[in-house]
């Protein structure tokens, strides 16, 4: 069988990691580069470019830091790529640039609007919970929009029962993946960008009317039913995407399992003395002390 995630997917995956990795300087600016260059690639590739992006999106590199510039670039790299997404297939879209109270994304279609965030995790991550998807916080960064979604990584979200999936009925915000958002690219390509706006509009609607439930399989049973229904042209590209998700699990497990042997590599490699030295490093230590060092009588008890 074909593979649906080809190599020059995969390299270009790696390119941007490097390239996140690789920018130094200024947050702002950094996050300008991303941008433009993102934009100047799929403008030069095609939707096919958006495509493999957005199959290979949802997993932070594991050599990123934790709470590290790296990190946060690769957040604004994928709310890039939701908002090019939104306007390929036929939106108005902008990354909204405030730091905090607020969503990352707003597009507007011709009859509707609403606001989106893009979610992306480790696979080493071992527990997420409700707060990770942010569906309370979604609901209140409406600010008057009818709707409200957050895309993340198909393989993360919770497959039996969760109260996510009660939280995003009862509060009308649509949970969605990069997968998913995928296949309405491919189908914009397919069909008028009209059919595709209809489309999601539907995908909006039918979260509200369905019954609160903690229940994954109720829950996606409605959106997918929804999007297959659609048309007679999405249930080829469904088999596509459907493959096409489950090649992205082994493309992050891979890239994941890669860099951590080449860590664990590195690290039976060095000497007694290097090997203390990157554990003080990793646990931050002596940033702590020197957090511990600066703080002093803040005078407000002689305010009198």
């Amino acid at each position: 069988m074909k593979q649906i995630i080809s190599k020059e997917a995969i390299k270009k995956r790696t390119y941007w990691i490097d390239k996140i990795n690789n920018l130094r300087g200024n947050f702002n600016e950094n996050s300008e580069i991303l941008e433009n260059e993102l934009e100047k690639e799929i403008e030069k590739y095609g939707a096919t470019a958006l495509i493999e992006h957005l199959r290979l999106c949802g997993n932070i590199p594991e050599e990123y830091n934790r709470d590290s510039s790296e990190e946060k670039l690769y957040s604004k790299y994928t709310e890039n790529l939701l908002s090019i997404a939104y306007k390929t297939i036929g939106l108005k879209s902008l990354v909204l640039t405030e730091r905090s109270g607020t969503a990352d994304v707003e597009a507007f279609a011709e009859k509707y609007s609403f606001v989106a965030d893009a979610k992306s995790f480790r696979l080493s991550r071992t527990a997420r919970n409700q707060k990770d998807f942010k569906i309370q916080a979604l609901d209140d960064w409406k600010k008057g929009k009818p709707y409200a979604m957050v895309v993340c990584p198909i393989y993360q979200l919770p497959k039996r029962s969760s109260q996510i999936y009660q939280q995003a009925i009862t509060r009308n915000v649509c949970i969605f993946t990069y997968s998913h958002l995928s296949l309405l690219v491919t189908y914009f390509l397919k069909e008028r960008h009209s059919r595709t706006e209809k489309l999601l509009l539907k995908i909006f609607k039918i979260i509200p009317v369905l019954n609160p439930s903690k229940s994954a399989v109720d829950y996606w049973l409605a959106v997918n039913k929804t999007i297959l229904d659609h048309s007679k042209i999405i249930q080829n590209l469904w088999q596509t995407e459907k493959i096409a998700a489950i090649e992205s699990i082994d493309v992050a497990k891979e890239e994941s399992l890669r860099f951590l042997a080449s860590e664990r590599e590195k690290i039976m490699r060095m000497s007694h003395a290097d090997a203390l030295k990157e554990l003080i490093k990793v646990n931050k230590i002596d940033k702590k002390i020197q957090t511990i060092k600066s703080i002093s009588d803040n005078g407000l008890f002689a305010i009198k």
